[in-house]
């Protein structure tokens, strides 16, 4: 469920009427729902509510800092990836015990940083990775929390740009070699280890594969607390899945997806921490975008937006569907058209939607990019110098721009042309 609703044949986002925000900030642009963020974010905390956990918002999804401090005041801890996204989140009031340290490649610098300002754990990805690891914590007299993520070799049965958890993904340690790295980690005194962490991919609309991962993860923890390990923490990633499209299965729900869970896990007495990203921050945000021309083709119809693949990238990069609504209500029983949704900018890969049924829209029709709120925004680019987008948070029948769009000049103006120039 999201507050994105038609109220008396006009879209509200909550309490604010989606064209109001369009008059005040232009078009296009990406606006946000309060009360689904959180909505979504209290769905996973019920869910392992018989069960010690943090939840750790996957701010990868969607970094923006008033997103993080709304649920940060809800109770969140964020997973991060980079040194800029540990930044975000402290700035935005997280404190460093609920941040946790993510991905393949951290450097030695994102390392001292997390490290000196305070961290939750590092989820280690490899032994060069754990050896830096240790190194750094040394020369700051630190000891680093980590856990060691595993690869599991399950196929999450999603796109194949989003899964993980196979053994020929990038991420993670063989599940085979876990008990030598956790050796290996237990010998170096800059470390201590806290846990096992899993992520087997993005986008799962089947809890069969959790539930794969889960027990032999469950296996691995006897296992290792029987070489002498304390295993108190474990870290199950996220990747649950949301409906992108009307009329498809509907992915499973938090809830069952937390009974899974204590019935894989529970006996364990560990805590429990999932990230969760495109779950809470995908369906509370949409993007509004404008229709310039409807030109007609050969033996077909263009809607040309303002809106463009640099500002969402998602259905050039994937082939991603997203659910597109006029944002004038159509009438009931009006006959739709077929079009191609495009937009402006100059590659054939400028196309949100092929054929796509639509209510009859003409220059200046106003419509909205469902499921947008994840992987919109942080993806965008001012490819052909276009400006990236304001975003745009609403609370109740309040609203306030949370990024504004930059203009000409400061985009311009941040090249620098050399003297001899």
């Amino acid at each position: 469920m999201d507050h994105f609703l038609y109220r008396d044949g006009a879209l509200f986002a909550e309490d604010v009427a989606i064209s109001e925000i369009a008059a005040t900030v232009g078009t296009p642009f990406y606006v946000y729902s309060t009360a689904t963020l959180l909505r979504h974010f209290r769905a996973f905390d019920e869910a392992l509510a018989g069960m010690d956990h943090l939840i750790c918002y996957a701010m990868k999804a969607n970094s923006n800092q008033a997103v993080l401090r709304t649920l940060a005041q809800a109770g969140a801890g964020m997973d991060v990836v980079s040194q800029g996204e540990y930044l975000r989140a402290r700035a935005a009031g997280v404190p460093g015990d609920k941040i946790v340290f993510s991905g393949v490649g951290k450097t030695e610098e994102e390392i001292r940083v997390a490290l000196s300002g305070g961290i939750r754990q590092f989820n280690v990805e490899s032994e060069p990775e754990m050896e830096v690891l240790n190194a750094v914590a040394l020369e700051l007299g630190l000891v680093a929390p980590i856990t060691v993520r595993i690869n599991p070799d399950v196929d999450a049965k999603t796109h194949a740009k989003i899964a993980t958890g196979k053994s020929e993904n990038k991420f993670g340690i063989p599940i085979a070699r876990a008990r030598e790295v956790y050796a290996m980690a237990a010998a170096m005194p800059g470390l201590e280890v806290i846990g096992i962490d899993v992520h087997i991919g993005s986008q799962l609309v089947d809890l069969a594969p959790f539930e794969q991962a889960y027990q032999k993860l469950a296996e691995l923890t006897e296992t290792l607390r029987a070489d002498g390990h304390k295993i108190t923490r474990l870290d199950l990633g996220g990747g649950l899945g949301i409906p992108y499209e009307t009329g498809n299965q509907a992915p499973p729900l938090p809830a069952d997806y937390g009974a899974m869970v204590e019935r894989t896990l529970g006996h364990l007495g560990c805590e429990i921490e999932i990230e969760p990203g495109r779950l809470i921050a995908g369906n509370a945000g949409l993007m509004v975008s404008k229709v310039i021309y409807v030109k007609s083709g050969e033996g077909r119809d263009f809607l040309i937006l303002d809106g463009a693949m640099n500002d969402l990238v998602r259905p050039a990069m994937y082939d991603a569907h997203h659910d597109i609504v006029a944002v004038n209500e159509p009438e009931p029983g009006v006959e739709k058209h077929l079009y191609d949704i495009v937009g402006p900018v100059c590659e054939s890969g400028d196309t949100f939607a092929k054929q796509r049924a639509m209510p009859p829209l003409v220059a200046g029709d106003l419509v909205a990019f469902r499921s947008a709120g994840a992987y919109g925004a942080v993806m965008a680019s001012e490819y052909n110098s276009r400006p990236l987008i304001p975003e745009v948070l609403v609370h109740g029948d309040q609203f306030a721009v949370i990024r504004a769009r930059p203009t000409f000049d400061e985009m311009i103006n941040r090249d620098t042309i050399p003297e001899w120039l």
